[in-house]
C-alpha cells in the first residue's frame, strides 16, 4: 500500500513539473540580482573604492552571493 501511494506521488509530481514547463516554468529560482544591479557592482568592483560587503549592502545581497555572481559572470567573459 505504502508503495502504491509513493508512486502516485511521484506520478502527480511528474504531471505538474510538466504542467509547469508548458506553462513556460524552468523550475528554478529566479536570481537574487538583476543585470542592472550585476552591472553596477562589476563597476564598483572595479574601481576598486569599495569592499565587497559595501558592494553587497548596495545592491542588497550577502556578500557570499555577490562572490558568487560576479565569478559567475567573469568566467563567462573570459
Amino acid at each position: 500500500m505504502t508503495e502504491f501511494e509513493r508512486d502516485i506521488i511521484s506520478q502527480r509530481t511528474r504531471e505538474g513539473l510538466a504542467a509547469a514547463r508548458s506553462r513556460g516554468r524552468k523550475g528554478c529560482r529566479r536570481p537574487v540580482l538583476t543585470e542592472t544591479q550585476l552591472t553596477g557592482a562589476r563597476e564598483m568592483c572595479d574601481s576598486n573604492r569599495y569592499t565587497f560587503q559595501q558592494i553587497a549592502d548596495a545592491v542588497g545581497c550577502s556578500r557570499i552571493t555577490l562572490y558568487r555572481a560576479l565569478s559567475r559572470t567573469s568566467g563567462a567573459a573570459a
